[in-house]
């Protein structure tokens, strides 16, 4: 199959699409014929090697942490999905990709729903997670006032739609070009940058960094206490005293994977859908991984296989 993966760390440039190995589901899993995969930040982490001297990998390594496609293979003890299912999930995030390739095999899933296309579904699993996991964590609930930094991204446009559903008051900071796009989600967008706290109105009850632009301290000010801020992109967050919030991969958080069966159930309902920020061909990756990088990009990132 062809698979996109690097040989030596790197820029976006060390990246090649490959004949490889196809990979098989093993127990508890599920392979599927990939139609859409996506492109998260932590994959130019690994591609580049931050993340090299506490989580070795074996070179060539393939990328990629979710997508959507039809089932083609069922592992043992499998049994609320069958082969033909058109569904959405992760890989084991142990293995740090797998998923930008024809086939993947996926250790948490649910079904595609209709209101989701194919490009869509494919870049919706990872940010589900990682969103509902925080959202979780922070207690976001019916009449929480949430501010999320950095909230036109992929995680962030994701944490937006995921918490006003849950009833809270969102708060929004991005650039002034992503303002109208934000309202349109359900946040009160504003802008990033020192002076915050004389832009957000008093009362905020806790704080999703999704930018790790080492921001960190103005928003533990803002809130009052380092305990009300989660951040899933500032490596430095101990520092501040915050938390650094990391999938330990499926089946280690149960109460987050549930969130794909709720992101699932919203899009169904008109509230929830995935921004993409950019739809890019396999071989085209390189340039995907240009986008990610720039920090810019409005949504997720999504590779066609």
């Amino acid at each position: 199959m062809r698979a996109l993966h690097f040989a030596e760390y790197g820029p976006p440039s060390v990246l090649r699409v490959a004949e490889v190995p196809e990979p098989h589901a093993g127990p508890g899993e599920i392979r599927i014929a990939v139609r859409a995969s996506g492109v998260t930040p932590s994959d130019a982490a690994v591609r580049s090697g931050r993340f090299r001297d506490f989580m070795p990998l074996a070179l060539p390594h393939i990328l990629g942490v979710d997508a959507a496609g039809i089932v083609d293979e069922v592992g043992a003890g499998v049994t609320d999905v069958g082969q033909g299912a058109e569904v959405f999930g992760m890989v084991d995030l142990a293995r740090l990709g797998g998923a930008n390739a024809e086939y993947a095999v996926l250790a948490a899933w649910t079904a595609k729903p209709a209101a989701l296309s194919w490009t869509e579904a494919g870049g919706a699993a990872a940010n589900v997670e990682t969103a509902t996991r925080v959202l979780d964590r922070l207690g976001v609930t019916n009449g929480t006032t949430l501010l999320i930094e950095g909230a036109a991204g992929g995680v962030g446009t994701v944490a937006v739609q995921l918490a006003v559903a849950r009833g809270a008051t969102v708060i929004g900071t991005a650039s002034v070009g992503n303002h109208e796009f934000l309202a349109s989600l359900g946040a009160r967008p504003t802008t990033y940058g020192p002076g915050l706290d004389t832009r957000v109105p008093a009362g905020v009850d806790a704080v999703f960094d999704c930018a790790g632009k080492g921001s960190l301290p103005d928003l533990v000010k803002l809130v009052g206490s380092a305990d009300r801020v989660v951040t899933v992109a500032d490596l430095n967050a101990a520092a501040s005293g915050v938390h650094l919030s990391r999938s330990a991969g499926p089946g280690a958080d149960p109460q987050a994977l549930h969130g794909l069966a709720v992101a699932a159930g919203l899009a169904e309902q008109g509230r929830f859908t995935v921004p993409v920020a950019g739809v890019f061909a396999l071989d085209d990756a390189v340039e995907a991984h240009r986008l990610s990088e720039t920090g810019h990009a409005r949504g997720k990132i999504v590779l066609m296989s």
